[in-house]
């Protein structure tokens, strides 16, 4: 049976490795949905939006620093088909 580890950010190893940036297919463009805040709202809206089943938790970044002093903020990315 696998077994699945949930690494923190404070807890990365400093000698992880990157992860590539996802290219997606020519007929595809991706999107990005930004959501600012304090980190209750942030949170919050992060877990509407889960149970609207707009987005899985898991698929948002981790929390990072906002743009203002004592925000936070969260990138959530879509890919959709142009045609």
């Amino acid at each position: 049976m696998p077994k699945n580890f949930l690494i923190y950010a404070s807890e990365t190893p400093a000698s992880a490795p990157e992860k590539a940036p996802v290219e997606p297919p020519p007929e595809r463009e991706s999107l990005r949905i930004l959501v600012i805040g304090s980190r209750q709202g942030v949170t919050g809206t992060i877990q509407t939006l889960y149970r609207l089943r707009f987005a899985e938790v898991r698929e948002w970044s981790p929390l990072m620093p906002g743009p203002t002093p004592g925000e936070v903020m969260s990138i959530l990315t879509r890919y959709i088909l142009t045609t």
